[in-house]
């Protein structure tokens, strides 16, 4: 017996195949009357960064709460915009938008357990075989740790190639 879809977890970097992505999520929730939650998880700055900026530079690190607050509003912002392109409800399937400071991978699976998430969707960035195989790949990473369906979007063909700025 395949377990229904109810609550999807969506996690973006905000690169263009995230957004192209993003229309996956929106149909599937559609289609299974299920709700979404978007994540993005932003790489921590390492400690020994820290330790070597001062002045103006520490402020701006210590904005972070400011950068997560503006991803925040561009997500909330790209859904109203699919809603306007697709013709569909996005806004009213969105339950959740989550930003937060933390290795992608872990972030990603922290988030799909604490919210009870039935599925992950993820865009592939398809960066070749060396850095994939020498730095890993969050949706590998993802995959290989979850006992959760997960559900890899590839890169568009280029006509239909969608940018965050552009939305």
């Amino acid at each position: 017996m395949i377990p229904q879809i109810k609550k999807i977890l969506y996690a973006t970097d905000l690169s263009r195949n995230s957004a192209y992505a993003f229309y996956y999520a929106v149909d599937l929730a559609q289609k299974k009357g299920a709700t979404i939650v978007i994540l993005n998880a932003i790489e921590p700055i390492p400690a020994y960064v820290k330790n070597y900026i001062t002045g103006v530079e520490k402020r701006d690190l210590d904005s972070q709460k400011e950068i997560i607050d503006i991803i925040q509003k561009r997500l909330n912002n790209f859904c109203q915009k699919v809603d306007a392109h697709m013709g569909s409800p996005c806004v009213e399937l969105v339950s959740k938008v989550i930003v937060r400071v933390g290795h992608p991978i872990e972030e990603i699976l922290s988030v799909a357990d604490e919210e009870g998430c039935d599925m992950i969707i993820l865009g592939n960035h398809g960066k070749g075989f060396l850095k994939q195989t020498f730095l890993g790949s969050v949706s590998h990473g993802v995959l290989d740790r979850t006992r959760k369906p997960v559900f890899i979007i590839p890169l568009p063909p280029e006509s239909e190639v969608i940018d965050w700025a552009s939305m």
